[in-house]
């Protein structure tokens, strides 16, 4: 079975924005549908999905506003994890029974299961979560090029970011607590804001406070104890990300990987001209594909972080998991506001 992605109306429904070339309807629906596993090719790979989130790019392809679109109808999902039933003659690096995941964006994780080409695939350790493993291509590989890529940052130094609570953030929390960096961590206030600070805790953040606290005194109460960072990152935009510029270091970089506000990075000419501070755009798909022909620097990235989740020191996000004939219900949850659970569908 597959979560195929249709424009026309009925299945499951979700508003899109126009977006050129994309279909006429003003809806996109999401069908589950029966379709014939294709024969095995000669470096093709059966795999059995096993498990697959629901992502906000996922969203956004279904709604026809992401930068990459498939053409339509098409099977959804970008990440997931799943096992290797059976290789063609042609394919050398896996077996059966091995775990794998996408090695860039597009694959169609949605379904049960699927014939991919060997070159589409990267072998993860089956001894892994499964949580872990399904959730570990997009958010973990975009929060560890974040922290590698744009400043050199050392142990004790620190990082800001908005949206701490995002599957992205949480990478960050961790992978920072694991190399000593420390993290400063901007969440919206909400009605259940003690029991997120106390989960972000628990995974590693020094500091966890809302949007509003960045514009009031207290903080200069935290840099009493951790230098101001010299890395921000903005999934937010709008009034969030504006505040949260005022406390970077000079020279610093504000790294911008999302817009959840829908509103554009405001940034004082001061800023620029007094305190010379970057900002810089990332992309996990675009690095993909900068460095296509750079496999070490993939397969390095993956190595570390899944010694990193086998050591204890990187989990999945907060998952909720659905079997996916409740896709419908997975759906809508995943687009609700103060959503601090991902979406996985069980395959």
């Amino acid at each position: 079975m597959v979560l195929k992605v249709c424009s026309s109306l009925g299945g499951s429904v979700l508003p899109s924005q126009p977006a050129l070339g994309y279909g006429h309807s003003p809806w996109i629906s999401v069908w589950l549908k029966e379709l014939e596993v294709p024969r095995l090719g000669h470096s093709d790979v059966h795999v059995k999905m096993l498990a697959a989130p629901i992502n906000p790019a996922d969203i956004n392809m279904i709604q026809g506003t992401y930068a990459i679109l498939a053409p339509l109808p098409a099977v959804a999902g970008n990440e997931g994890v799943g096992r290797v039933l059976e290789v063609g003659p042609g394919v050398t690096a896996l077996r059966p029974g091995d775990w794998v995941i996408p090695a860039d964006a597009g694959l169609g994780t949605w379904r049960t299961q699927a014939v991919f080409p060997e070159a589409s695939l990267l072998q993860v350790p089956s001894d892994i979560p499964l949580l872990c493993a399904a959730t570990l291509s997009v958010n973990p590989c975009t929060a560890y090029r974040m922290l590698a890529d744009f400043e050199s940052l050392a142990p004790g130094d620190s990082v800001i970011q908005n949206a701490a609570n995002s599957g992205v953030g949480q990478a960050v929390i961790q992978i920072a607590k694991a190399t000593g960096i420390r993290t400063i961590n901007v969440v919206r206030d909400r009605p259940d804001l003690p029991k997120l600070v106390e989960r972000l805790k628990a995974l590693g953040a020094d500091h966890v406070i809302t949007e509003d606290m960045l514009r009031k005194p207290e903080m200069k109460e935290i840099f009493k104890s951790i230098p101001k960072p010299r890395l921000a990152l903005n999934c937010v935009g709008g009034k969030s990300t504006t505040e949260m510029l005022r406390h970077l270091q000079p020279k610093g970089t504000m790294v911008t990987y999302g817009g959840m506000a829908k509103q554009p990075v405001t940034v004082p000419v001061s800023a620029f001209i007094f305190r010379d501070v970057r900002l810089r755009g990332f992309w996990m798909t675009q690095w993909k594909k900068d460095h296509a022909h750079d496999k070490e620097s993939l397969s390095s990235m993956m190595d570390t972080l899944c010694q990193l989740v086998q050591r204890g020191q990187l989990g999945a996000p907060a998952c909720t998991t659905v079997p996916l004939e409740d896709f419908k219900e997975a759906l809508v949850a995943s687009t609700q506001p103060f959503t601090s659970s991902k979406q996985v569908l069980l395959l």
